[in-house]
């Protein structure tokens, strides 16, 4: 006959085997759950009035696209091309273009994305990938993804330069203990960083300024000459063009992920998620035109950077999702975060 004892006994170890796997669940879903303040201090974008090429939907890009290197296409890719194969293109390297299948000179409706409703929303298009990076020690990075199918680029000279399919821009949100304490705002190829008091907010939630065309994010409306990276003057030779036309939230057609830089692997939060085509290493676009095609046309005759079609960009894993700054690494320029907004 099982003693009183005996059978408090067992209940007691029931008991704590029981909130034993309750905490362990517990510690899993933390685990697997975006952190709070990553959303809760998320930028928001404000698209500029005039820019006719809006945020677009990440896999939709691989319908209208095929893969060819130096304009051939890759033998033997997956067809259909998807969000959960894309990286198998990386067999065939790194020169992989994602080349339109329609001529661009016509302005397919494709390429125009998806504007973003009253409330923010892109509608039918997932266009924003969100990226967490937990550093230890209580930093972690968040890095906002912003995608669109076409970079307009700014005129130069009355010209067109610098357009080109595929169109990968981020804000970054460096966090202490779950507290922001600075916003890095891509441009082109480098950008600026400011503390976290400096920026515009909504609420708490810091405000970038997405340029006419090249989508580069600003902390300030109005004019950016960015003919020198990292210094926006108000008039130049390469200007992008800010104001409050379309107020966009990424946050609410995104998709989340966790990226572990020790083991350089991508974690959905969620697992209806595709994670595949972050590993891809290839280019979100055609590559650049030869001047043998009519479509092609150089301001400046054998330099490369005048030219009105530019390859397309690489995308988030290229992106320095582990840096030790707030800024990315380019051309070992310091990094200064600002403590006063401006341009």
């Amino acid at each position: 006959m099982v003693s009183f004892n005996s059978l408090l006994s067992c209940l007691v170890v029931a008991l704590r085997l029981r909130l034993g796997a309750t905490a362990a669940l517990n510690g899993k879903r933390q685990t697997s759950t975006v952190p709070s303040f990553v959303k809760d201090y998320a930028p928001l974008v404000w698209l500029q009035s005039q820019d006719p090429y809006f945020p677009s939907d990440i896999g939709a890009q691989l319908q209208h696209t095929k893969p060819e290197v130096n304009f051939v296409v890759v033998p033997n890719a997956p067809n259909p091309l998807t969000l959960n194969n894309l990286d198998s293109l990386n067999a065939a390297g790194a020169n992989v273009y994602l080349t339109s299948v329609d001529d661009i000179t016509t302005k397919p409706a494709w390429l125009k994305g998806v504007k973003p409703d009253a409330s923010g929303k892109t509608n039918g298009a997932i266009s924003t990938a969100i990226i967490v990076n937990d550093h230890g020690s209580g930093t972690v990075d968040a890095f906002y993804m912003y995608f669109y199918a076409f970079n307009y680029g700014p005129p130069v000279l009355g010209r067109d330069v610098d357009d080109h399919v595929g169109d990968w821009e981020h804000t970054m949100v460096r966090f202490l203990n779950g507290k922001p304490q600075a916003v890095w705002f891509s441009q082109h190829a480098y950008g600026e960083a400011f503390s976290y008091n400096a920026v515009e907010k909504r609420g708490i939630r810091p405000v970038a300024y997405s340029a006419n065309g090249s989508h580069a994010n600003y902390a300030t409306t109005g004019t950016h000459d960015h003919t020198i990276p990292g210094l926006n003057l108000p008039r130049g030779f390469l200007e992008d063009k800010c104001d409050q036309g379309t107020l966009w939230d990424p946050t609410l057609s995104a998709y989340y992920y966790s990226y572990n830089a020790n083991t350089k692997a991508f974690a959905a939060y969620d697992p209806s998620y595709p994670v595949a085509w972050l590993n891809y290493i290839g280019k979100w676009g055609d590559q650049q035109y030869p001047n043998s095609d009519p479509r092609q046309r150089e301001i400046v005759p054998g330099v490369d950077a005048t030219a009105r079609f530019t390859s397309g960009p690489t995308g988030p894993e290229d992106k320095q999702l582990n840096r030790t700054d707030v800024c990315t690494d380019y051309n070992n320029l310091p990094c200064v975060i600002r403590p006063v907004r401006g341009p």
